[in-house]
């Protein structure tokens, strides 16, 4: 997580929040970006072609 989505997050809450509030949505933030990266290696996703093999042979056998 960068200093610039800390302060991105704490300037888009209301001038009163609550702390549990920052806490989530720091959260969030950084759940997203980890999947955002799991997401961009090769070995943790399926190519196109392989999903489009995988959907054509569940919906034949639907």
């Amino acid at each position: 997580m960068t200093k610039e989505q800390v302060i991105n997050s704490l300037q888009n809450l209301p001038d009163d929040f609550q702390l549990e509030d920052l806490i989530e949505r720091l959260l969030f933030v950084q759940h997203l970006d980890e999947r955002i990266a799991l997401s961009q290696q090769p070995s943790n996703g399926v190519s196109f072609e392989e999903a489009q093999r995988l959907i054509n042979a569940t919906s034949h056998t639907a």
